[in-house]
């Protein structure tokens, strides 16, 4: 699409920010909606856009449908309602030890991503930083844009045992300008869990500079191996200075239905809300009373079990099953603790651009992959890595594995 008639604002610096917007002057699709066509295409096993192909609990589907039944069909309250904030709540102290008052801490918004735009947006502006992990996921890019702030960042690098954060780098990549440090574990898209030391690094770097943390834990029960998600606002002299956001979508697999949450302290929670107000006022109607519904059962009983437990395991086997199959085809695989995802590096079979290579694969073997430089911003980092996500049936992926054996050297 040419945008030569198009008159200059906003929307501009989000599609320079998220590379929509071309040297020719084009305004291109997303690599998501490009990798999901060339799927369609193609009959590839699409492996590229993270969400779940089943359904989560059917209690929590038919707690909607009685919502809907009972007349929850008109807007619920702002700030979303009591019961759900009250469960979001009661999950903080359950699982963290961490104690808010669901009237002034809790905020219920449209998804994680609404949480994330609406703090960015109410706290940050023009000469602001807003600092992030590299890769990151894309809307991250695109909000700081809109808010004006310049975006940098620090990098996750891969290591044999996942990828990881060097301390000495953050501290370098926080400067005064630095409004919000935005925190994203675990991590997509590297499957990253940050451990204690690396987010002590972060709180002392937001403490030296009088910094906010944002933190983005959509996928916090989804962690595997001996790893453990660790809320930044659990360190100490962390609390009254960071936001946590986290979401129904992915621990409950309802990923359409966009409930999310955003916690802490109430000066906080008061300005993002200022702002959510106008963006979509409120949300869900009758999907809130289901998930706080959700919340409540997981919230009463033992953690290990339920669920949450069953989609973890599912899910650490389904990672092993297609990690395995791509180090078989010839990628080098780095480990991932949690999320949906895995990156696996194409240098191995004499990749250099992943980007391209991505766009050759489905034609090749049958199945997508999404090349990371689509959640990168500098030059040559993570160049030939493509994120394959694991959060399908087993049925897919074993097809899958099967299928990429078409490039083994």
């Amino acid at each position: 699409m040419s945008t030569d008639n198009l008159p200059t604002g906003r929307w501009r610096d989000v599609a320079h920010a998220t590379g929509l917007l071309g040297d020719d002057g084009q305004l291109h699709a997303t690599i998501f909606t490009e990798m999901s066509a060339l799927a369609a295409r193609t009959g590839a096993l699409n492996l590229g856009q993270g969400f779940p192909d089943v359904d989560g609990p059917e209690s929590v589907k038919r707690a909607a449908t009685a919502a809907i039944t009972a007349g929850a069909n008109q807007y619920p309250p702002g700030p979303g309602i009591p019961e759900l904030r009250t469960a979001v709540a009661a999950h903080q102290r359950r699982h963290y030890g961490l104690d808010l008052d669901p009237d002034r801490e809790v905020l219920i918004t449209t998804g994680a991503t609404e949480a994330l735009a609406a703090t960015i947006l109410a706290l940050t502006g023009p000469g602001d930083e807003v600092l992030t992990l590299e890769p990151f996921y894309d809307s991250y890019a695109a909000v700081i844009a809109l808010a004006g702030a310049r975006h940098t960042t620090v990098a996750l690098r891969p290591t044999p045992d996942g990828f990881r954060l060097d301390p000495e780098e953050v501290h370098a990549a926080v400067t005064d300008r630095t409004r919000i440090i935005l925190i994203n574990t675990p991590h997509n898209p590297t499957g990253a869990v940050l451990t204690a030391e690396e987010l002590t690094h972060v709180v002392a770097a937001a403490e030296r500079h009088d910094a906010l943390i944002l933190t983005d834990e959509v996928y916090e029960h989804l962690v595997y191996d001996d790893a453990r998600h660790i809320p930044v606002a659990t360190l100490p002299g962390a609390a009254q200075r960071t936001l946590s956001v986290s979401s129904a979508g992915k621990t409950f697999s309802f990923t359409g239905w966009k409930i999310g949450w955003l916690t802490g302290p109430a000066a906080l929670v008061d300005a993002v809300r200022t702002v959510k107000q106008f963006l979509t006022f409120t949300t869900g109607a009758p999907f809130q009373p289901a998930i706080a519904h959700a919340l409540a059962l997981e919230t009463l009983t033992d953690p290990d079990s339920g669920w949450i437990a069953t989609l973890r395991d599912s899910l650490a086997t389904r990672r092993d099953l297609l990690s395995a199959g791509l180090s078989a085809a010839g990628f080098e695989v780095t480990p991932a603790r949690g999320t949906y995802f895995v990156i696996a590096d194409a240098a191995p079979l004499g990749v250099q651009d992943a980007a391209q290579f991505s766009r050759e694969l489905p034609e090749r073997a049958g199945v997508v992959g999404v090349p990371v430089r689509a959640f990168t911003r500098t030059p040559g980092l993570l160049a030939s890595a493509v994120r394959f996500t694991y959060v399908k049936q087993e049925a897919v992926l074993r097809e899958a594995v099967a299928r990429l054996e078409r490039i083994r050297p």
